[in-house]
């Protein structure tokens, strides 16, 4: 794995070891950025449980101000802080450990942020009760996105939640579902 475009091109970046994240493929993290690249400049950047810290620092790479990356697994921060450091972002990037949902209401301090994205397990179905905390605290600014990276037969209901959905795109496998503000 490794940092596709901007300022830290090429370099690789650890993995965690085992199955204890899925990392996003190059090629889908290439479409993905392709899809919002004229919002990442500049952008404030939130990762849900953000594994690796791949996409938060792809972000930074591509032109983003500021990430947070939000992880439950110890080893895994620390994982996400060696690879800050190994691309040179550790001053634009800060790591919250925790579970998601009990993170959410102390992520108001760093802000409200232009894009959002995140990548839970695909079988805990967690992505509606996630949504309402994000909206109930007021983490999205009023022209950001939330982006979702889930299951391909996984469908996502954002009735309750205070979000549309704007886009999906589909790969072989899994979907990034791409919502806003109603």
């Amino acid at each position: 794995m490794r940092v596709i475009a901007g300022s830290a091109r090429s370099i690789p970046l650890l993995t965690p070891e085992g199955d204890i994240a899925r990392p996003t493929t190059d090629r889908i993290k290439e479409t993905l950025f392709n899809i919002i690249m004229d919002e990442v400049g500049g952008a404030r950047f939130l990762d849900l449980f953000a594994g690796s810290g791949q996409i938060g620092i792809e972000a930074i790479s591509r032109g983003a101000e500021f990430a947070l990356f939000v992880e439950k697994n110890k080893k895994i921060c620390e994982l996400i802080s060696k690879n800050l450091k190994k691309t040179g972002f550790t001053d634009r990037a800060a790591i919250k450990r925790g579970d998601v949902i009990s993170a959410i209401p102390v992520l108001s301090e760093y802000g409200d942020f232009d894009l959002i994205y995140m990548d839970p397990p695909y079988d805990s179905n967690v992505e509606e009760d996630v949504l309402k905390k994000i909206s109930e605290n007021d983490l999205l600014a009023d022209d950001g996105m939330v982006i979702i990276e889930a299951s391909l037969n996984r469908m996502i209901d954002p009735l309750d939640t205070g979000f549309e959905i704007v886009r999906v795109k589909e790969y072989k496998t899994n979907k990034h579902i791409f919502m806003r503000k109603k």
